[in-house]
């Protein structure tokens, strides 16, 4: 994390998977970095879910499949406490269309990645996610997206949608069709700050944890729909 007046700081990261081997290598990799610590590892959601209250990381890197308790429900069990509000958590799933990748981020996941992600997009990930961005693995996001609002329920007509201007309203669009900031400032021909400043604003009014929060409001809401993406 960077404070805002002063110099960076270190990201504090916790582990939870249940394959041991796999913790090894994730812990290898970011505490081989001078801006990541780890903080703790945890073989089960029980166990994540009393690491992060204990600990409280800025990013959790969450296992779906886990015994005890799952990644899902480790996941809105931090998601859901207003305490952990500033606890980011990153879904990992061994296939890059897990069925419950959709799910997670609709339980409050700023994003997935899947296990065999390069070292240097992970790192990438993880400075990403505490900097308020959502996280997919590259080339997944859109079709991802796409497969799994296919599958949910009928967009229900979103009243807050309302407060928004036209706008930020073709920003949540653009957003909920996965483009960059900088793609968003590209198509609509503004700065990238503006694009930033749009989305951060829209997020506040939506009541959105995060970008990855807002892309699923894009869907579930109607502005965006399946088969909309190329």
């Amino acid at each position: 994390m960077r404070d805002e007046d002063g110099p960076e700081t270190v990201i504090r990261v916790a582990l939870a998977d249940d394959q041991l081997l796999v913790r090894a290598g994730f812990r290898a990799l970011l505490a081989a970095q001078p801006d990541i610590e780890v903080v703790g590892e945890a073989a089960d959601g029980e166990q994540a879910l009393t690491l992060v209250r204990e600990r409280r990381p800025d990013v959790v890197l969450m296992d779906i499949r886990m015994p005890v308790l799952d990644g899902l429900a480790a996941t809105r069990g931090i998601t859901g406490d207003p305490t952990l509000g500033e606890v980011k958590v990153v879904m990992l799933t061994t296939f890059e269309l897990d069925e419950y990748v959709f799910e997670a981020i609709r339980s409050g996941a700023s994003g997935f990645l899947v296990k065999d992600t390069e070292p240097d997009e992970l790192l990438r990930a993880v400075r990403a996610v505490v900097g308020g961005d959502a996280l997919l693995s590259p080339g997944v996001t859109r079709r991802l997206i796409a497969e799994f609002a296919a599958r949910s329920r009928e967009p229900a007509p979103a009243a807050a949608l309302a407060e928004l201007t036209e706008r930020e309203r073709e920003v949540m669009a653009l957003v909920g069709m996965g483009l960059s900031n900088q793609e968003i400032a590209r198509r609509l021909v503004v700065s990238p700050l503006t694009a930033k400043t749009h989305v951060s604003r829209t997020m506040v009014k939506l009541g959105a944890r995060d970008r990855a929060q807002l892309v699923v409001l894009a869907y579930e809401s109607g502005l965006v729909r399946p088969g909309w993406l190329g």
